[in-house]
């Protein structure tokens, strides 16, 4: 047991130590949460420049429909198009950002405006005119009924249902839960999941290759058994993985909050500025309430739960498949070579993505129950079921065929490992390792 801990700690140190992991062990959380936080920094650093958009209104109604705003302003004038078009030739393009022309009352014919430019106009120029014009021809529908009161009657009508959900737990208390934070927390930890296994893995192959190219193997051999060097190598590096995910975790959780306190009242008070112009039923409002509805949901969800099932369900994954890993760097001399092998290897996990994908969607299908115990699906599969709710046996017995099969694998691998790692020159077939199994 001290040389497999000797091997251990060899593994760990020249891992951890080397530039490449703790630059990547630094800046993945802050790439991390960059991508996270991508759509709100876009939404936020939208674009303020003033459009000055010139009117032509041959019906003469929509002068006091077109109101100047921060961003918008509009001028109208009595030209035609092309005299317009003719004036500003010359001018830098910014100075008229768009010609407005609306030849026809737009109640009676929609399509009676049209936008003129230099440059193609951007989607929000676009839309913020056609708000004002929508609400002024809403307007004016609605009034040609001679209903008292229709405007509010309709809003009245208007049902808004917030279906909200709660989950029973069996201590026979109730959390709040959300089925599409359910979702985005599945998908994301059966792809992180994914990620973790095939990289560290495959690493263990890696550096079998290395030193058995390398030839170092075999002075390790004259002092430690095969299995222990394999042990050693795989435990070894599990534990790197185990340091990085870590890391990892508090880094995005520190740098994540950090962010959301200095994000979260510029963005309500951003969103409430673009819904008083745009309107409340344009877009939706991020209010404080909001806010308080995802961080409820969020606290319906057992993170300590998941955290440690990640941590053993990527224990159990990577022990699986590291070893077969480890087995199959053994059997070849290069890299190049191992093709034909990690194929078999490679392809359950391939499939367990899928299948995670799949069961996040459908958590409780029978499809998702499966493939949530199959041990070489279930690291992926079970992770992303697990925000939507699993009993506790489930998870008992997953677990446990988990470990089993790394058992299986390991003492399999073993096999291939002893008569692999001192074979040179010849690159093995199929049958050839069946018979190492045998020996």
């Amino acid at each position: 047991m001290s040389k497999i801990g000797i091997i251990i700690g060899r593994e760990y140190r020249t891992r951890v130590m080397k530039k490449s992991f703790i630059i990547v062990t630094l800046v993945t959380p802050l790439l991390m949460v960059l991508l996270m936080l991508g759509p709100t920094l876009i939404m936020m650093m939208g674009d303020s420049s003033q459009r000055n958009i010139t009117v032509i209104d041959q019906t003469g109604i929509y002068r006091n429909v077109l109101k100047d705003s921060t961003k918008y302003h509009f001028i109208f004038a009595d030209q035609s198009p092309d005299e317009i078009r003719a004036a500003n030739k010359n001018k830098d393009k910014n100075a008229m950002t768009a010609l407005l022309v609306i030849t026809d009352s737009l109640t009676k014919n929609p399509k009676a405006a049209t936008l003129y430019s230099y440059q193609q106009i951007d989607v929000d120029t676009k839309n913020y005119i056609a708000n004002l014009l929508d609400k002024y021809v809403e307007h004016e529908k609605l009034a040609a009924y001679n209903i008292p009161d229709i405007k509010q009657i309709i809003e009245d009508s208007k049902a808004n249902i917030d279906i909200k959900t709660i989950r029973w737990n069996d201590d026979g208390s109730d959390k709040v839960g959300s089925s599409e934070l359910a979702l985005i927390l599945g998908i994301v930890i059966a792809i992180l999941i994914y990620m973790f296994i095939m990289i560290y893995g495959s690493q263990v192959m890696a550096g079998v290759i290395q030193e058995k190219t390398n030839r170092i193997v075999e002075v390790i051999v004259s002092s430690a058994k095969p299995f222990e060097l394999m042990m050693g190598k795989i435990i070894g590096v599990a534990l790197v993985g185990l340091t990085q995910m870590l890391i990892w975790g508090v880094l995005i959780s520190v740098l994540y909050g950090a962010a959301m306190m200095v994000i979260s009242p510029q963005l309500i008070q951003q969103s409430a500025e673009i819904t008083a112009t745009m309107g409340s039923g344009q877009m939706p409002e991020i209010s404080s309430g909001m806010m308080g509805d995802i961080f409820g949901a969020m606290q319906g969800v057992n993170f300590l739960q998941i955290g440690i099932l990640l941590i053993i369900y990527f224990l159990g994954g990577y022990l699986l498949y590291a070893s077969l890993f480890a087995a199959m760097g053994s059997a070849v001399d290069s890299e190049t070579d191992t093709q034909q092998f990690t194929m078999p290897i490679t392809m359950p996990m391939l499939f367990a993505i899928y299948a995670g994908i799949y069961a996040s969607q459908h958590p409780d299908s029978a499809f998702a129950f499966w493939t949530s115990l199959i041990p070489f699906t279930s690291p992926v599969v079970m992770m992303a079921r697990l925000p939507f709710g699993v009993d506790a046996w489930q998870i008992v017995l997953s677990v446990g065929l988990l470990v089993l099969s790394f058992l299986g694998s390991t003492w399999l691998a073993a096999k291939i490992y002893r008569t692999g790692i001192l074979m040179y020159g010849k690159k093995p077939t199929w049958k050839e390792l069946w018979k190492w199994l045998k020996y």
